[in-house]
């Protein structure tokens, strides 16, 4: 994780997509190549948080329509 990044448990997800857009721009907006290094590495931070909640929530429906499969018996 990059120092200079916060608790990312306290964001919701629009707020980390918002940081995204506003770092791209930097990104584009830059010619030193040490700091867009540095936006790299936070932008890689903030999308690996999105995936990780998107595929925690993917599981977990996963999981309650598996409960739900066994309810429904077919004969």
């Amino acid at each position: 994780m990059h120092p200079n990044i916060e608790d990312l448990s306290l964001l919701t997800d629009m707020q980390i997509e918002q940081k995204i857009q506003k770092l791209n721009s930097v990104y584009f907006a830059t010619d030193n190549e040490s700091v867009r290094h540095q936006i790299v590495l936070l932008i890689d931070t903030y999308k690996v948080e999105l995936e990780t909640r998107r595929s925690n929530a993917k599981l977990k429906q996963q999981n309650n329509n598996n409960g739900l499969d066994s309810l429904i018996k077919v004969s």
